[in-house]
């Protein structure tokens, strides 16, 4: 015997929807408590394949229930069941959860972004210091050897005019007029303006 059972046969309607959300709208809590009963399931299940974690439709569930409880006097019989309002408040809240969880990850991945210089940036700073330390090198190359030792000991060893002289054993005027020649020289062949 192969029988098909419609659930909207009288058996298994349930209590009336409409007369249970109108005590809502007044307050009933007993007639809220059956609705509760009657709707929830569906709520719960269709708020679950739209957001698929278990918490969150859970709380979702809760959010349009208290929905319901607050808005039951808006429900418009001649416009419509309440099973298909109740599933249309909790999809409207469902897919705004999912469109709030998209919103921030997309607000955090673009903070994440805007906070990291990208590596490229690193290693063209990199490159371009090294090509600045050779060709420094190069122009000191070109000095003469009292040029470069003074300017070495004083610009890269720390050491001042009077120190410089006493290391080179050379007078402190000559050493100060090679190195301000050194470095007229060292400025030209860096291509650095006066």
């Amino acid at each position: 015997m192969n029988s098909v059972v419609h659930l909207s046969s009288p058996r298994f309607r349930g209590p009336d929807l409409k007369d249970l959300v109108a005590k809502t709208a007044f307050g009933d809590q007993e007639a809220f408590s059956r609705l509760y009963d009657a709707v929830a399931g569906p709520v719960l299940g269709l708020v679950r394949r739209v957001l698929r974690d278990p918490a969150q439709s859970e709380e979702v569930t809760q959010e349009v229930m208290f929905e319901l409880w607050r808005t039951a006097s808006r429900y418009e019989p001649q416009r419509g069941e309440v099973l298909p309002w109740v599933l249309t408040m909790a999809h409207r809240r469902a897919v705004d959860r999912v469109r709030a969880a998209q919103a921030s990850a997309d607000r955090d991945q673009k903070a994440a972004a805007r906070s990291h210089t990208p590596a490229f940036d690193e290693v063209a700073e990199q490159v371009e210091d090294r090509l600045e330390r050779e060709q420094v090198r190069r122009c000191l190359e070109a000095l003469t050897e009292l040029q470069r030792e003074s300017v070495t000991l004083a610009y890269y060893r720390g050491y001042t005019y009077p120190e410089v002289a006493e290391l080179l054993g050379t007078p402190l005027g000559t050493v100060k007029t090679r190195m301000r020649d050194g470095l007229i020289r060292l400025r030209d062949c860096l291509g650095v303006g006066s």
